[in-house]
């Protein structure tokens, strides 16, 4: 069983000076937040993070993680499905398995818990498919009229069984390389591959916390997760 972070993207609507996956949060970059948390769950036999073929700081960045399932795929492209097509294919050079489960997870996603990711394997392992975290959507859509400024409501949408999808996503490895193949860069995340393919993945309640950091106002979410977490850790040593 593999876990696959793509972290190949420059986070342009961030609007940072660098990739977002390295930008500081509590003290550490973001993909080392995303890494620490794949690699607390005992069940992955690797965890591998796609960079950009020039792309020396992911290495530089986890060196201190000192795990010896943490590997560094310089297969990354201009595309998330590339870059996790890129990655799938040197994981089989690698010696993956076609049959092996793939857990393919968001960078951005700084905030996973072990504890997620091992309630998605649970659900996953006696599925035929695979399937992906997500939340039931809570809130009122609104579709947008079309061409008309200023923006106002053209429809209210009906929320009733729509859910939000997160990551990680599992599947196996081999479908998933089919599918990512046939789709091109078509799809933004495994799960809509694989359903192009007739394949229907499983739901798994995700959490809150595993939100994507996409814009400014995630960051500092992000960061009060983080520190959040960290204070609570240490009260647990002291008290423990």
């Amino acid at each position: 069983m593999h876990a696959l972070i793509p972290a190949a993207g420059s986070g342009s609507r961030l609007g940072a000076d660098q990739p977002k996956q390295y930008l500081a949060l509590a003290g550490q970059p973001m993909l080392v937040h995303t890494v620490r948390a794949l690699l607390g769950c005992s069940r992955l036999r690797t965890v591998t993070v796609v960079v950009a073929p020039q792309d020396a700081r992911a290495e530089a960045c986890l060196r201190d993680l000192a795990d010896p399932r943490l590997r560094i795929a310089p297969r990354g492209a201009d595309t998330r499905a590339a870059s996790v097509r890129g990655g799938l294919q040197w994981l089989l050079e690698q010696g993956a398995g076609a049959d092996d489960w793939v857990l393919v997870h968001d960078a951005a996603r700084c905030c996973i818990t072990a504890q997620a990711v091992d309630r998605l394997i649970d659900s996953c392992l006696p599925d035929e498919v695979g399937g992906l975290l997500a939340l039931p959507l809570p809130d009122t859509l609104k579709r947008q009229r079309p061409q008309h400024a200023p923006t106002r409501v053209g429809s209210t949408l009906p929320r009733e069984g729509l859910w939000q999808a997160q990551t990680p996503q599992m599947f196996r490895l081999g479908p998933l390389l089919a599918a990512l193949l046939a789709c091109g860069d078509t799809v933004t995340d495994e799960s809509s591959a694989m359903e192009a393919r007739g394949a229907s993945p499983l739901l798994v309640h995700g959490e809150a916390s595993n939100f994507k950091v996409t814009l400014a106002g995630d960051l500092e979410l992000a960061q009060a997760v983080l520190q959040a977490r960290a204070a609570a850790a240490r009260g647990e040593a002291r008290n423990g």
